[in-house]
């Protein structure tokens, strides 16, 4: 590890106060997670600072009870995903992982959400103080057993890591070799400040609304995501209900719109808080045909709205079905997924007990309280 107990415990000070967490997400990957877990552990009374950079797409959350600092990447420009905005990223990220050290001198504690290059940052984290990771993704989508290798020797410099899911840290353990004394397994949190989102219209793209029942696919287009086979599924779906496709493309989907029947009504962008809000207060389901997930943000945005679940029998998705907020259907399996799409918008009841369970989960287990209780423990247990 690159802090032993031993150099924490003569580095860190004496505790006099709250303790001094910074929070941090260098490319700003998941500002809603970042704002409601700092929120959450700032009303815990911990002192906490969101270090990371400006959200290109959108204004972000004001801080509630925590301070925000874009200390990353303060040059960049172009559009987002663009090369002129990647190179600059690239040339900053190195002295600006640098800046971070010396801002982690007065922290107690250095919460890392991402690592935005996890080839360089090993030599580059801040020392002398508790390290820990939230592992939202375990492992590389996309690695060789050398990468892998690689990932396992960079979570071995961290003194705690958290899953999302008991899924996840038996991952970490079973294949990444992680000492399970360090794994913690602390949900994801539903994001109640966005089910709380004044009331607002829906994007333009959806302004010809219908009276039909909706069927929400929510979140960034990615070829893991699995819409393929929703798309391949939903032609063989009971008439009468209309799919809602909503979230920037991060893959080609011209010939995935082609095939697409009038019944799929498409918002190919990333949209605001309040038009999220808007189709999930119009969604009568949500559905995740993920090929493979640990957990999800989406998920989460669904339990706090108290939408009904119909996900991929995947990843963390499976303990969200054990507490009866989700159905499952077998990943990759487009017949399988339109019988469960047909008999989930025939049986309202069912929906309805899909919806309790979801909220009950978001007020109870994934709720924020509970999230920020749980990790204000993990962090006292490090610094004390």
């Amino acid at each position: 590890m690159l802090t032993t107990q031993k150099e924490i415990s003569t580095a860190t000070r004496v505790l006099s106060g709250p303790v001094k967490v910074n929070v941090v997400d260098p490319s700003a990957y998941t500002p809603p997670y970042d704002h409601a877990l700092c929120a959450a552990l700032a009303a815990q009374g911990l002192e906490v600072e969101l270090v990371t950079s400006a959200f290109a797409y959108a204004a972000t959350p004001a801080p509630a009870g925590y301070r925000r600092r874009e200390l990353f990447y303060r040059a960049a420009r172009g559009a987002p995903g663009s090369p002129l905005r990647r190179a600059l990223k690239l040339a900053e990220h190195v002295p600006d992982m640098l800046r971070l050290r010396a801002v982690a001198a007065s922290a107690d504690l250095v919460h890392f959400q991402w690592l935005a290059l996890p080839a360089l940052d090993g030599p580059l984290l801040p020392r002398g103080r508790p390290l820990v990771l939230t592992a939202h993704d375990v492992l590389p989508r996309e690695g060789s057993p050398a990468r892998r290798a690689a990932h396992a020797r960079l979570l071995a410099r961290f003194d705690a890591l958290i899953a999302h899911s008991q899924h996840g840290a038996n991952r970490l353990t079973a294949e990444l070799g992680c000492d399970p004394a360090r794994v913690h397994v602390i949900p994801h949190g539903a994001f109640a400040h966005l089910a709380a989102t004044p009331p607002a219209p829906l994007p333009a793209e959806l302004a010809a609304e219908s009276d039909q029942p909706v069927v929400i696919c929510f979140g960034l287009i990615r070829p893991h995501k699995g819409l393929d086979v929703l798309l391949e599924a939903w032609p063989q779906v009971a008439p009468g209900a209309e799919l809602w496709i909503v979230g920037r493309p991060r893959q080609d989907i011209a010939a995935l719109r082609t095939g697409a029947p009038p019944s799929v009504r498409w918002v190919p962008r990333f949209v605001s808080d309040g038009e999220l809000a808007a189709c999930f207060r119009r969604a009568v389901l949500l559905v995740a045909p993920y090929r493979e997930i640990e957990q999800s943000g989406v998920v989460a945005t669904a339990l706090a709205f108290g939408t009904p679940l119909l996900l991929s029998d995947v990843g963390g998705f499976g303990e969200v079905a054990q507490a009866g907020a989700a159905e499952l259907v077998a990943p990759g399996d487009a017949g399988a997924l339109a019988s469960a799409l047909t008999a989930l918008l025939a049986d309202e009841r069912r929906r309805e007990r899909l919806s309790h369970a979801a909220r009950a989960l978001a007020t109870g287990d994934w709720s924020w309280e509970s999230v920020a209780r749980r990790t204000r423990a993990l962090y006292e247990s490090l610094v004390s």
